[in-house]
């Protein structure tokens, strides 16, 4: 089930296509990662997703709510961080999430003990009476995204959340995404940084100029971009005879040995042209040929590299 679908939305500012027909779907549960250079039109689709901005065409549903026909029904649906953090100067930070409370008329008794179990999930219940404009940028960070889901959203949408944190404070707020991606809910994130997204998302879509390249998960995006594996075995025992025998095996289309840390271990890298049934037989045949098979693992390309090969691709 989708619980975001867009279908040929466009987007224009003048003379300047923002977004050109943008189709995608997000399925329930997904931590979707919504990749592309600054000025791709991620920001927009977030916008109108949001309904802060009005679409020039094209539809898009959000929870089974069209944007533009329902804007009340997607805000109760959508908890969304933008990329700047926004607070009236003063308030302390229980204060900050209570004000979004009242705004989103939660129950008074429930948002007392809301505001609490929030700023425990994101790491500030000793911040509790600090003022906000106090906190680091980190925490800042941290207590928006506390804010966007104070009326417990069925969709997360979050514009940029690691921009300008330090390194510390993006592996705190990478964690937490994992935690809350691990509880079911459904998020979308934006980068331009594609660390950032690498161990987190199941989905995710390239975008380009307003244009959607690819979309779909993770693996079968993996997949498209090397058709093959590429298998690294660590081995103990003579390396060149056991190159020698993995090169003459007909799944295999190339071969290389790296040699290890230590004299009678190596490594052996060999482009894989088989299923799993073909690899689960390579082993098989690598420990009948005398080979100390140490360990076998597929190596994967990164976002970094798919959205490399993807863009260069892209006319």
């Amino acid at each position: 089930m989708a619980i975001v679908t867009t279908h040929e939305l466009t987007q224009q500012f003048g003379a300047t296509t923002a977004l050109d027909r943008l189709s995608l779907e997000i399925p329930a549960g997904a931590v979707y990662g919504f990749i592309g250079p600054n000025g791709a039109g991620k920001t927009t689709t977030m916008r109108i997703l949001t309904t802060l901005l009005r679409p020039t065409g094209g539809e898009a549903h959000v929870a089974g709510y069209e944007v533009t026909r329902d804007p009340a029904a997607v805000r109760a649906a959508v908890g969304f961080m933008p990329d700047s953090f926004g607070v009236y100067e003063g308030l302390r930070a229980w204060e900050y999430l209570d004000f979004f409370g009242r705004s989103f008329r939660v129950a008074a008794k429930r948002r007392v003990a809301l505001v609490d179990e929030l700023l425990e999930l994101v790491g500030l219940a000793h911040k509790r009476d600090a003022p906000v404009m106090s906190l680091s940028r980190g925490m800042q960070q941290r207590l928006s995204l506390a804010r966007a889901m104070i009326h417990d959203p069925q969709l997360l949408i979050l514009d940029e959340p690691a921009s300008g944190l330090d390194p510390r404070a993006r592996i705190e707020l990478r964690e937490l995404l994992k935690e809350l991606g691990a509880m079911g809910k459904t998020i979308m994130i934006s980068s331009h940084i594609l660390t950032e997204l690498a161990e987190m998302c199941s989905h995710i879509a390239i975008i380009e100029r307003g244009r959607l390249l690819v979309a779909g998960p993770v693996e079968r995006i993996m997949r498209s971009v090397q058709a093959h594996r590429v298998l690294d075995i660590r081995i103990v025992g003579d390396g060149a005879a056991a190159l020698a025998w993995l090169r003459a095996q007909p799944a295999v289309r190339a071969a290389e040995l790296m040699p290890g840390d230590a004299p009678d271990r190596d490594t052996l890298t060999a482009d894989f042209d088989g299923d799993d049934q073909a690899q689960v037989a390579l082993v098989r045949g690598l420990v009948a040929a005398g080979i100390g098979v140490l360990s076998i693992s597929e190596a994967r390309n990164n976002l970094e590299e798919i959205f490399m090969r993807i863009t260069e691709a892209a006319p």
